[in-house]
């Protein structure tokens, strides 16, 4: 794995977990952690299970004991850290969103190709897809539970930025981060929304805006959470992004990503409205499901809340009795289990990077729209 921070603490634990819980075809050994301080990878590796550390990703994808590579850094090291994996024989596991430019993700998509050629599989980490009542409320609508789709609203919000005095990071520089609400948060809000519809976006038209402008510097070795210094430097990526969208059956959605959204933590929610009936999902309710049933009488419907807990639901049958939650980290276990599972079966393994390249596209086709005072731009591919 390239890479330890908060990502890199999400993937260990799925690596960690899902051999003990799911019938694998075959046994991962989390044999190496990369990172560019040594002492931190070190302590990482100790932390989280990994048998070694390192400080040069390059030697490491060489070595013959290494078949998957995880990348979890920021995303202007995507492109280059992935491709040179690929070209190495390794599949790869990249986080979202896929690169920080259409370019670099046009560039990974033909590594992808050009490797799955010799089944070398590739897969970005769209976790949430895997979220049990996530991934329940997609087969109700390829199973017709709802009808023809005919609205859709999905939004992610976060408030941690709310405070002005908080420290300027690495996903506030479009240099390293590419966007900020718009590709941290809003590629999830995009790539679940086309995920549940099986549907993709065709054109989008939004705005984005920057509401704080400058934060103060990080301290040497000074966490998020830590004490800045004086200095101040300037946010380069977008704090909210608003923006509409319409898919491929013509039907209209909306999108709206922030990280100033005062008093929602972590609250990616989607809410499909069709013909004969409607689907809403809250993450911060997340072995919930609310399901409307149109056909039903008049007297009867209302939205009724499912609770996502059976071994018949999505992943849940190595998991705890009926009735007992799942939380975050689950999703990364259920993505190691399908990743392996497909590199096993020799399958190609969903969201691929033809996916992800997508997504940075109506990335890019936001930027652009908000650029030229919200046009509605076409999304190519």
């Amino acid at each position: 794995m390239v890479g330890h921070g908060f990502m890199g603490a999400a993937h260990s634990q799925g690596w960690r977990v899902a051999p003990r819980f799911f019938d694998l075809p075959r046994q991962p050994e989390m044999t190496v952690v990369v990172g560019r301080d040594a002492e931190a990878t070190a302590a990482s590796a100790r932390k989280w299970g990994w048998n070694d550390s390192a400080t040069d990703w390059r030697a490491v994808i060489a070595r013959n004991d290494i078949d998957i590579v995880d990348i979890v850094t920021p995303g202007d090291t995507h492109a280059e850290i992935a491709i040179a994996a690929l070209e190495a024989g390794k599949h790869v596991l990249c986080e979202k969103p896929l690169a920080n430019t259409v370019a670099e993700a046009e560039a990974m998509e033909r590594a992808a190709a050009a490797a799955a050629e010799r089944r070398i599989r590739s897969m970005v980490g769209f976790t949430y897809r895997r979220v049990p009542a996530a991934t329940f409320a997609r087969d109700l609508v390829a199973a017709g539970r709802i009808g023809r789709i005919r609205q859709v609203r999905a939004e992610y919000l976060q408030d941690w930025l709310m405070d002005a005095a908080a420290p300027l990071t690495w996903r506030l520089e479009k240099e390293h981060a590419g966007s900020g609400a718009l590709g941290d948060i809003g590629a999830h809000a995009v790539d679940l929304a086309e995920f549940i519809t099986g549907e993709r976006l065709t054109s989008v038209s939004g705005v984005m805006e920057t509401l704080i402008h400058e934060r103060p510097l990080l301290g040497e070795g000074v966490g998020l959470s830590g004490t800045a210094s004086a200095e101040r430097g300037r946010v380069t990526v977008d704090d909210v992004a608003l923006f509409t969208g319409r898919l491929e059956s013509s039907a209209l959605a909306s999108f709206e990503a922030t990280r100033f959204r005062t008093g929602r933590k972590n609250a990616l929610r989607i809410e499909i409205s069709g013909s004969e009936g409607a689907l809403a999902f809250d993450l911060e309710r997340m072995n919930e499901l609310e399901f409307y049933d149109a056909t039903q009488p008049g007297l009867e419907q209302g939205f009724r809340r499912i609770l996502v807990t059976e071994h018949d639901h999505p992943y849940l049958a190595p998991w705890w009795p009926t009735g007992h939650m799942l939380g975050y980290e689950h999703g990364f276990s259920h993505q190691v289990r399908d990743f392996v599972v497909a590199i096993d079966e020799g399958s190609a393994p969903r969201p691929s990077f033809a996916d992800g390249l997508h997504v940075q596209r109506v990335l890019d086709g936001v930027e652009r729209s908000s650029n030229a005072a919200s046009v509605w731009t076409p999304i190519a591919g």
